[in-house]
């Protein structure tokens, strides 16, 4: 047996971390997780961790994060978990839900990956590259956590993402997380048998976003989705001023009076996306 392999070995302290972390589901956790759990002083539990990292059984994703290395592993010293389980940690215990472009990809939106992870938080956060992920955390307020729901990454563990109407409202909000105002509608279109009308209005009422109802209101007319009665619920929201449909174009195109929008994206480049 080689060496290295040798190396990984657990002591009383570290066989103590690893198992109250696999007991609380924890394979990503912080140096404060490692002083709850030992109760070690921050020196303490700083030289700790860097011994369990020698011997294999810790990976340091960021000063102060790091990843349990699962034993079933064997050899392996190095593991990154899932993305969406670091941005939860990183998050804390502040409110976040999976957003935007990732939260298009998992709820099988879009047909190319997204490179960076979108997470929704209650609490600024910088973007920032943690175990080879691109994190963009984006700000938002408690009044702006609605339409979370739970999604599992396994038998044991989740995390929070938007739910489905909730995915499309985000996107019209920020098209530029998502790759433009046509993968939403493209997105919105492969899921039309599943999304609700209703609820996509009421949510965009609660966001008070006069951009994010006009872009909604013009796509669900557009792609014959809402009835009148829905659509003039979105349409008695509307001010005056107007707004470019998708804000990434230039700002051309005829004004649209009935949804106050500029129509930067022909109706041909919407009507694409039901056959592309």
């Amino acid at each position: 047996m080689s060496e290295r392999y040798h190396t990984k070995t657990l002591g009383a302290r570290s066989a103590q971390l690893v198992t109250e972390l696999n007991e609380l589901r924890k394979s990503t956790f912080t140096l404060a997780d490692v002083r709850a759990i030992t109760g070690l002083s921050p020196e303490a539990a700083r030289n700790l961790v860097h011994k369990a990292r020698q011997r294999g059984l810790v990976t340091r994703l960021k000063p102060g994060l790091y990843n349990l290395v699962p034993f079933e592993l064997g050899r392996a010293t190095e593991h990154v978990d899932s993305p969406y389980l670091i941005a939860r940690e990183i998050a804390g215990d502040a409110s976040y839900f999976l957003s935007h472009g990732t939260a298009f990809e998992l709820h099988r939106m879009v047909t190319q990956a997204h490179l960076t992870v979108y997470i929704s938080c209650t609490r600024r956060v910088r973007p920032q590259t943690v175990g080879g992920y691109d994190l963009r955390f984006i700000h938002i307020t408690p009044e702006q956590v609605f339409g979370v729901t739970k999604q599992w990454i396994d038998k044991e563990r989740a995390v929070m993402i938007s739910d489905l109407d909730r995915t499309i409202i985000d996107g019209l909000r920020h098209p530029e997380f998502v790759g433009g105002i046509t993968e939403v509608a493209k997105g919105m279109w492969m899921k039309r048998a599943e999304l609700d009308a209703k609820r996509l209005v009421e949510y965009a009422r609660r966001l008070g976003v006069g951009a994010v109802a006009r872009r909604l209101g013009y796509l669900l007319e557009h792609y014959d989705l809402a009835n009148a009665a829905t659509l003039e619920a979105l349409r008695e929201t509307l001010t005056a001023t107007y707004q470019r449909f998708d804000p990434l174009l230039p700002a051309e195109g005829r004004f649209l009076s009935r949804w106050r929008l500029r129509l930067n994206v022909t109706p041909e480049e919407l009507d694409a996306v039901r056959f592309g």
